[in-house]
C-alpha cells in the first residue's frame, strides 16, 4: 500500500496520496497551495509509482486544502469529491476565511482574485460507503473547524482526518463557519468514539493514531471537551 505526502508551500498542508500498490489506480486529498499550482509535484509521485488518479477527496473548504483542486482536476480529468456544507467554498474561500488574513495575503502575492469550481463536483453528507481505487471508504461528517469539515476512513485501518485532528492538536474553530462547541461534539461523538488502531493521516504536520492522541492530546480530554462546549454556551448567552 502506498500513502503518501506531498506537502504544499503554503501552509504546509499534507496532500495525501492513496493507492493500493504500485502500477494502480490512486486518490488524492486536499492538493493545496503551491505556486503555480500543487499538480506538478504531485504528478512526480505518479510517476514514481506508476499511479492514475481517479479522484480527489477534500475534507473542507478552506483555501490551504482547496486551491489546486480545479488544475489538478484538469489536469487528469478527475471528480472532485466534498461534503455538501462546504462546497461554496470552492468558489467562495472567503466565506470562511478572515478577509484580511495570511491566505488573503497569499493569494494578493499570487494575483489569484477569483476561484472557481472544478467542472465535476460530487457531494458528501456522512454516512456513505463507496470504493475508490480499491478501498472502501466511508465519510464522517465531522463539523466544527468549518461546517462542512469531513474525515474519511479507508479500509478502516486510517482515517484522514483534514483540519479535526492532529497529533497533539486539533483544528482552530475561530473562523467564520467554525464553532468550539460543534468541533467538542465532534470529538466526542466522531472521534473518540474510533478504533484506536486507526492511523490518522493529518492535514497537517505528522502521522498519529487515534490511540495515541486519546491518551496524550490534551484536546481530548474530558474537561477541555466540556469547557468548550461551556465557552460557547456562555458566548451565546451573553
Amino acid at each position: 500500500m502506498i500513502v503518501e505526502a506531498v506537502v504544499a508551500e503554503a501552509f504546509a498542508t499534507n496532500c495525501w496520496v492513496l493507492a493500493p500498490g504500485r502500477n494502480s489506480e490512486c486518490f488524492i486529498v486536499d492538493p493545496g497551495i503551491t505556486r503555480p499550482s500543487i499538480v506538478s509535484a504531485v504528478g512526480e509521485t505518479l510517476r514514481k509509482y506508476n499511479l492514475k488518479p481517479i479522484a480527489t477527496l477534500v475534507t473542507h473548504g478552506h483555501l490551504d486544502h482547496t486551491f489546486s483542486v480545479v488544475p489538478f482536476s484538469q489536469e487528469y480529468g478527475v471528480p472532485t469529491y466534498i461534503q455538501s456544507r462546504d462546497r461554496k467554498l470552492l468558489a467562495q474561500p472567503f466565506l470562511a476565511l478572515d478577509a484580511g488574513g495570511a491566505s488573503a495575503a497569499i493569494m494578493a502575492q499570487f494575483g489569484v482574485t477569483t476561484f472557481s469550481e472544478p467542472t465535476d463536483v460530487r457531494e458528501l453528507e456522512g454516512g456513505e460507503k463507496f470504493s475508490l481505487a480499491g478501498f472502501d471508504i466511508e465519510v464522517i461528517h465531522a463539523p466544527g473547524h468549518t461546517a462542512g469539515s469531513a474525515m474519511f476512513t479507508v479500509n478502516d485501518e486510517y482515517l484522514i482526518s483534514g483540519d479535526v485532528l492532529f497529533r497533539d492538536g486539533i483544528g482552530r474553530t475561530d473562523l467564520p463557519t467554525g464553532s468550539s462547541s460543534t468541533m467538542a461534539q465532534t470529538l466526542l461523538r466522531r472521534v473518540l468514539t474510533l478504533d484506536d488502531g486507526l492511523n490518522v493521516l493529518p492535514g497537517h504536520g505528522a502521522v498519529t493514531t487515534i490511540g495515541r492522541e486519546r491518551k496524550q492530546s490534551p484536546y481530548l480530554q474530558l474537561d477541555y471537551l466540556e469547557a468548550m462546549k461551556r465557552e460557547r454556551q456562555g458566548r451565546d448567552r451573553g
